[in-house]
């Protein structure tokens, strides 16, 4: 059998960026790994001895025969191209042909290989030139075991600027998890000195990998979604945290991945915080996972060693396209309704309800015609709307539900409107005088400490409170902010009693709002109630005449 693994030509090796980045133990693995994925691997263990700077990764991947192991470790010797048009074609991890090659430079290199289809594998060691200095043939299973021992033991400079080894292990556990999410169904097994460290199970979508990362996050506070790009072979797989669920305290948790490996990309980032931005609670950030499987002629992985680093083509087009997906995900419809239930604390509000008694809500018994799947049936304490739909009850804040409405509105239609008769301010600062300047209202002094507005958005025409809402909106901020504060300051009171066609209306307006999962300020809108969950509560499978004795 003949090597698939060729020296590429001269004019090829120009064209690539040179300097495999082995840096570290997360180098090495990160390699090693995606070598493994390259073969076709189900199954990847890594064994690591940090204080003998050694490591070994262990796969059940196609294996590699006598000629390959031959061609692996010489400069530049790849299986994944062979001319510098598929530099534009790639689908695999590796490409480059230097890893292995920056592997024996460094360390002591060892392969044990053996082919699918074949009776005996073979265990070779190489000089740090990448040539073979000693073979032998041995019994394994058919997949690769590679060992790097020594790492940078001619190289002590490296090993003294390293950090020590328990921030070493993180930064590894790091990158396999990074892999892992851009291959679900793969099993890493991760060993520290000869003791099991962590597992990876395959999961059968990235949405129910997670979990076993983010031990903290349940399934159901988890959306999953797939979006086709119709005529392409080009999708976007999106997890997102529901934001009224789950968010984090640092921006870490925006990952983005590319064709199965994750990368950086500013662009996307900054569109995903954008979305976001007014769902959460303040300084609080997105769980959000983003996978592109795009034509690999839209992408340039020839931009920096370490391959995290990429051009991709039409960069708008993507923006636009995550912005639709994770709008998708976002909002609450018949479909998904379902999975809007709240379940992690429905347990412990019920076990609330129980030991006060009774729910305190006054109904209302008016007929809706109003067709909708959630159905404004009550008010209580003039707070919140008890809306029901066939799987339970959900509660909604009146005020938060039509903050967020009108935010939006704000957003789609922001309007200066002229007044006739001019609003006086009194004794603002400079700062505030420039705040009302930017969001384009038309200011002028009118005489010692005074201040004369000639326009204001349309929301205030018709209140009695103009002058205490553009006050507000002088306290500093972007136009967003104003709009924030405007709609807060314009949405129904808590405390204010609606009829049932005036609740179901706002139930009808949030609905179709972008982002009805939480207000511009993150807080949450509503609470669900299913209906298994009632029906415990309720011991409706009790039988009844047994139940009293009978």
């Amino acid at each position: 059998m003949t090597s698939t693994i060729q020296t590429l030509p001269t004019e090829v090796v120009y064209l690539i960026t040179a300097g495999e980045v082995i840096d570290s133990f997360a180098a090495v693995v990160r390699e090693l790994v995606e070598n493994s994925l390259d073969a076709g691997a189900t199954r990847i263990v890594i064994s690591l001895w940090p204080q003998h700077w050694k490591v070994r990764v262990a796969d059940n991947g196609c294996g590699m025969n006598w000629d390959d192991l031959q061609q692996a470790v010489i400069a530049h010797s790849t299986s994944k191209i062979y001319v510098s048009e598929d530099l534009w074609k790639i689908t695999s991890l590796g490409f480059r042909g230097e890893a292995l090659h920056s592997l024996a430079t460094l360390a002591d290199l060892e392969i044990l290989s053996r082919p699918m289809g074949e009776y005996e594998g073979w265990q070779v060691f190489y000089n740090d030139a990448g040539e073979i200095i000693e073979q032998k043939v041995a019994a394994i299973a058919p997949g690769t075991v590679v060992t790097v021992n020594n790492l940078f033991a001619n190289c002590p400079a490296r090993r003294q600027g390293l950090p020590n080894s328990n921030q070493q292990m993180k930064a590894v556990q790091l990158i396999i998890q990074q892999i892992a999410l851009c291959h679900p169904q793969i099993t890493f097994q991760v060993w520290q000195n000869d003791k099991q460290w962590f597992t990876i199970c395959p999961a059968a979508s990235v949405g129910k990998l997670i979990p076993q990362i983010l031990t903290q996050i349940k399934p159901g506070d988890l959306k999953e979604e797939v979006l086709e790009i119709p005529d392409s072979e080009s999708k976007i797989t999106l997890v997102i945290g529901l934001p009224d669920r789950c968010h984090r305290h640092r921006p870490d948790w925006v990952k983005i991945a590319i064709n199965g490996r994750m990368i950086k990309c500013p662009e996307l980032e900054q569109t995903i915080f954008s979305v976001f931005h007014k769902t959460l609670p303040r300084d609080r950030y997105p769980v959000c996972f983003l996978h592109l499987t795009v034509s690999p002629d839209q992408i340039n992985w020839n931009r920096n060693p370490s391959k995290t680093e990429i051009y991709l083509h039409e960069v708008e087009y993507w923006q636009e396209k995550v912005t639709e997906a994770i709008n998708q995900s976002i909002r609450i419809s018949e479909a998904n309704i379902k999975e809007s239930i709240h379940t992690s604390r429905v347990s412990d509000l019920l076990k609330v309800a129980e030991s006060k008694g009774s729910y305190n809500f006054k109904s209302t018994t008016e007929n809706n015609q109003n067709q909708s799947y959630l159905t404004a049936v009550a008010q209580v304490n003039k707070m919140y709307i008890v809306a029901e739909h066939p799987g339970g009850i959900w509660l909604i804040e009146q005020h938060i539900a039509h903050e967020r409405v009108l935010y939006e509105r704000l957003c789609d239609n922001w309007k200066i409107l002229p007044v006739e008769t001019p609003i006086i301010l009194y004794q603002l600062s400079p700062n505030q005088v420039e705040q009302l300047q930017r969001i384009n209202l038309d200011i002028e002094p009118f005489g010692e400490q005074l201040w004369a507005v000639r326009n204001i958005p349309e929301m205030l025409k018709n209140r009695e409170d103009i002058a205490e809402a553009l006050l507000e909106l002088s306290w500093g901020g972007d136009l967003q902010t104003a709009q924030v504060a405007l709609a807060c300051r314009s949405a129904i009171r808590n405390g204010t009693p609606m009829t049932l066609p005036e609740m179901q209306q706002l139930l009808n307006d949030w609905q179709n709002t972008r982002n009805p999962r939480t207000c511009p300020h993150g807080r949450p809108i509503y609470l669900s109630l299913e209906e298994s969950s009632l029906s415990r509560f309720f011991r409706r499978h009790w039988v009844i005449g047994k139940s009293h004795g009978i």
